[in-house]
């Protein structure tokens, strides 16, 4: 490793932070979130990477990586973040610790002067910067004590200088005495998530590496999976990758451009879009994703849980908390322009969003129907025969039997149970299929045994289709609404059979379906 040459620098006593440093009192009240707090320190160690890249790689070679760390300690209720950056110069000193000292090249990660200052001091009263600039031959260190600061109305805080080799470089800032501000466990694993979302392109990059609290492995952005299905419109079609690059420009300086895709699978809480600026987040991260309802609808809709993308933003300022932009009456535009972009065949992302239907797999159905057979079992023992006799008397229950039993491929679960009707056993099976190729959604039948054994009369097999289009229709998502369908089958079924058993007419199916509804609801239920 070659060692950097001396640049030279004078020594610094001592560091003004007017104006009046009462303001920094303040700041404690900002309407701030943990996780853009941490950030402004990370866009510090990130912004002195860039500056001093070819430095850094002529040092170390091409292979050079940053390493921040984000520290959590806490027993004694301090976060540390810690770099190995270039560290501050000597004759930065005074503008990064002076509020609002604007620096002179505003087109990088640090434009306002003012987010370390008011991200530390939204945190506590009592935090240190040390720092050591590469090449410069000590490590500087600076103690802010907001208490005393604002008590003695002081003007400038003493900056305190030890001798330290000229080829190391690093920062290190130290938040103490947090109490209530320390990040609870909850905080913690939001704090992890939203960085590695805030800084996605940095880590795709390889060339950062952000660390938290103990990880041994840097974070990683969870990128989500495209869809790749056909048409909507044309389900006999190739399947196609529901992904389109997005560009587009809003008047002479305003530019945006990024990515627009669908989600393989939905998801209430991590679809939406992502803007940049800058390769830093500024709005959407994580579970904050932007959904504006001009394009995703409301929160029930299927474009609400699938659409999603990145998109980087310029010509728009943001501000200077770096979490959200400052629209003034762009966003109008903006949101006509992307909506039109994200129309615009060949892929038109959200029609495909709103109207295909995922056919629920044998995987994903298996344990949601599991449970639902088990449940639908339990009380069609506990309530079904009282249900179904002539009387409305309980006539008496029979256990059910194993819920869940496979069959075929397409058979994704098996219920049965047993019921004691008008002195006559029914032995009920009640399957659930998720074969397209079933045209009725209820079919009401023989068993297997009944097919070999003619004393087996009151066996009756009951199919439902999970793959029929009313169910795909209104199943949900994430199948939420399997349950209902497998109720709402089971009770129109044994109905039919209760009615044909009797002679009646078909009308008078109804009657013992409303007796079902009302009078066989799971424990508890109204």
């Amino acid at each position: 490793m070659l060692s950097p040459e001396p640049v030279g620098s004078s020594s610094v006593t001592s560091v003004g932070i007017r104006p009046n440093s009462s303001i920094l009192s303040v700041l404690a009240h900002l309407n701030y979130k943990a996780w853009f707090a941490v950030a402004e320190f990370v866009d510090n160690s990130i912004q002195s990477y860039i500056a001093n890249k070819e430095m850094l790689r002529a040092l170390y070679g091409d292979d050079f990586k940053l390493k921040i760390r984000v520290w959590l300690d806490q027993h004694n209720q301090l976060i540390e973040i810690t770099d190995n950056a270039a560290g501050i110069r000597g004759v930065d000193f005074p503008r990064a610790f002076k509020p609002a000292e604007v620096p002179a090249d505003r087109t990088g990660l640090s434009e306002f002067g003012m987010g370390m200052k008011t991200a530390a001091c939204w945190f506590t009263n009592t935090w240190s910067v040390r720092s050591k600039a590469i090449g410069e031959p000590v490590e500087r260190l600076i103690r802010f004590d907001l208490n005393s600061i604002v008590g003695s109305k002081l003007d400038s805080l003493p900056v305190l200088e030890t001798p330290t080799p000229a080829h190391e470089h690093y920062t290190v800032l130290r938040l103490e005495n947090l109490g209530k501000k320390f990040p609870v466990k909850r905080t913690q694993k939001k704090l992890r998530d939203h960085l590695a979302s805030i800084y996605r392109v940095y880590l795709r990059s390889g060339e950062v590496e952000l660390f938290f609290d103990e990880d041994k492995s840097p974070l990683q952005h969870s990128e989500p999976e495209v869809m790749v299905a056909p048409p909507y419109a044309s389900p006999n079609a190739l399947p196609v990758n529901w992904r389109k690059d997005i560009n587009f420009h809003m008047g002479e300086n305003r530019r945006v451009f990024g990515f627009a895709a669908l989600r393989a699978e939905g998801s209430t809480t991590h679809a939406g879009f992502s803007l940049l600026r800058r390769n830093r987040l500024i709005l959407g991260s994580d579970d904050e994703t932007y959904r504006p309802q001009e394009i995703f609808g409301n929160s029930n809709s299927y474009r609400f849980q699938r659409l999603c993308g990145e998109l980087n933003i310029e010509g728009v300022d943001v501000s200077h908390t770096k979490d959200g932009f400052v629209w003034d009456d762009f966003e109008e535009e903006f949101l006509q322009k992307l909506r039109d972009n994200l129309r615009e065949a060949p892929l038109d992302l959200l029609s495909q969003a709103e109207n295909f239907r995922v056919r629920p797999s044998k995987t994903a159905l298996q344990p949601v129907l599991k449970k639902a057979g088990q449940s639908l079992a339990n009380d069609m023992v506990r309530t079904g025969a009282q249900a179904l006799s002539i009387e409305g008397a309980t006539q008496g229950i029979l256990s059910a039997s194993d819920p869940f039993v496979p069959v075929t491929s397409l058979i994704a679960s098996e219920s049965k149970f047993s019921l004691l009707v008008d002195d006559q056993v029914w032995n009920v099976v009640v399957r659930t299929s998720v074969d397209p190729a079933v045209t009725e959604m209820i079919r009401v039948g023989k068993t297997e045994r009944q097919q070999i054994d003619l004393q087996a009369i009151n066996d009756i097999q009951v199919d439902v289709s999970m793959a029929h289009p009313f169910v795909q229709q209104y199943i949900g998502p994430k199948n939420e609404n399997a349950e209902l369908f497998l109720r709402l089958a089971v009770a129109i079924a044994l109905s039919a059979e209760k009615s044909s058993r009797a002679g009646y007419p078909v009308r008078f199916a109804m009657h013992w379906l409303n007796r079902i509804f009302r009078e066989c609801l799971p424990q508890g239920g109204k």
